[in-house]
């Protein structure tokens, strides 16, 4: 178990294993990731197994369990996790790469807008350009529903008690998906500003979203998930008129700990700011972007 946010394999009390699955039905295809062991999950049931690449992992490096003395034996395991999951993750990017999928991992803390910025892009990119969600909670449907509503396949990864999306559940959900080559893929992580920004998934890019209803000092608070971003998005910037959020000094303290870091603000729910976000994705590959309606930017 994590020392930092609790994550658990689902072996534990209250952990129900990893389930992929796909919401009310949905038609998907039957295509395997080949990388020499077969894995995946090609069935319309929800298959539950346990997430390997999750096993036990105290995965701040130099952190031990609570009431433990074994330093070294638990950054052994830890570099073992981290080492399987990058072996995988290169693999899910070798995959990606040779369909010309981009998959663009999105982080926050939860309540950050991450649904509604994609279920707005999903609109958006409409007749533009396949996209598909890799959706990732601890428990229920909910997420799913809604992307599928918005016009999007979607797979739903539930965790149990995990904190993170890893590169085989990403590997489990992609043979489910089975997009068209020239697809854009957008996983929604689970809640979290820790632990999601230790574990590749063979993403092209790592955005981190925040809202302003959120402290302005966050990238301070959270600097690992911060530094490993290539973007960030500010988001709720319709609430600005309401909250304590000092926008220009949040994006220095992201800077702060990441210089090259590329900084948005939008507002999700009214589309201001939405056109620099498509812009963004579309230059992940150099392909024409949709023009948001008129008015929302």
């Amino acid at each position: 178990m994590c020392g930092t946010c609790g994550c658990d394999d689902g072996s534990g009390a209250g952990g129900g294993g990893t389930r992929i699955a796909v919401p009310h039905g949905h038609p998907h295809g039957h295509g395997r990731i080949h990388d020499g062991d077969g894995h995946g999950h090609g069935h319309g049931h929800e298959p539950s197994h346990g997430h390997e690449s999750s096993h036990g992992h105290d995965d701040i490096p130099g952190r031990s369990p609570a009431g433990a003395d074994g330093g070294g034996e638990t950054l052994t395991l830890e570099q073992k996790v981290l080492g399987k999951n990058e072996e995988l993750a290169a693999r899910n990017r070798s995959w990606l790469a040779a369909r010309d999928i981009v998959l663009v991992n999105l982080m926050s803390s939860p309540g950050a807008g991450k649904t509604t910025l994609l279920e707005r892009t999903i609109r958006d990119f409409a007749g533009h350009r396949p996209v598909a969600v890799i959706e990732g909670d601890q428990e229920t449907m909910l997420d799913a529903e809604r992307i599928e509503r918005a016009g999007s396949a979607v797979v739903q990864v539930n965790t149990g008690a995990g904190c993170h999306l890893d590169a085989e559940m990403v590997r489990g959900a992609l043979t489910t998906l089975d997009p068209p080559d020239g697809s854009l893929i957008l996983v929604e992580n689970v809640g979290n500003l820790v632990c999601p920004a230790l574990f590749d998934l063979g993403e092209r890019s790592r955005t981190v979203i925040i809202s302003v209803t959120e402290g302005t000092d966050k990238p301070l608070k959270y600097p690992y998930m911060f530094a490993a971003a290539d973007l960030v998005i500010i988001n709720k910037v319709d609430l600005l008129p309401y909250v304590d959020f000092d926008v220009e000094q949040c994006e220095k303290y992201a800077r702060s700990v990441n210089p090259d870091v590329r900084v948005l603000t939008v507002s999700a729910t009214t589309g201001e700011g939405m056109r620099a976000w498509y812009d963004w994705v579309a230059g992940r590959r150099n392909d024409p972007v949709p023009r948001p309606p008129v008015g929302s930017v």
